[in-house]
């Protein structure tokens, strides 16, 4: 029985971070549309980190740590092997953790100077695939 009460949790856990997910597409979106476009471009990169994790918690991981997309998502290579269809996208989306945020990533720049519109867009229909991939899984409950 702890068995199954655990999955039950772990499916409420990644729903959770599904949910988040979500919110932070919608702040991205927002960024975008107001031209914060360094800051849409880290959102999208938070809603495919979340949309990673939350993988990891359906699957049934207790503990998930870590903000490179490419190592979430090789760690779930085995479970999802679909996956490796994204790692163009999750590689594309990682570049945005750190350089969207901290002016000394950009060398004699600020992050609010460097990105564009285009970049933004194509940030966030990365991380919407990425974030329809793991619903796809994950909500099919």
């Amino acid at each position: 029985m702890k068995g199954w009460l655990y999955m039950k949790e772990s499916e409420n856990i990644a729903r959770a971070w599904l949910r988040q997910a979500t919110v932070d597409l919608d702040f991205a979106q927002n960024a975008l549309d107001n031209e914060f476009y360094s800051q849409a471009c880290f959102n999208a990169q938070q809603v495919a980190e979340k949309a990673l994790k939350a993988l990891s918690y359906h699957r049934g991981d207790r503990f998930v740590t870590g903000h490179s997309l490419i190592n979430l998502a090789r760690s779930l290579e085995s479970s999802y092997p679909q996956i490796l269809e994204y790692m163009r996208a999750i590689r594309r989306l990682n570049l945005y953790y750190i350089a969207t945020r901290y002016p000394d990533a950009l060398a004699g720049s600020v992050p609010s100077d460097c990105f564009d519109r285009e970049q933004a867009e194509e940030a966030l229909a990365l991380a919407e695939d990425i974030m329809s991939f793991a619903q796809s899984i994950i909500l099919q409950n």
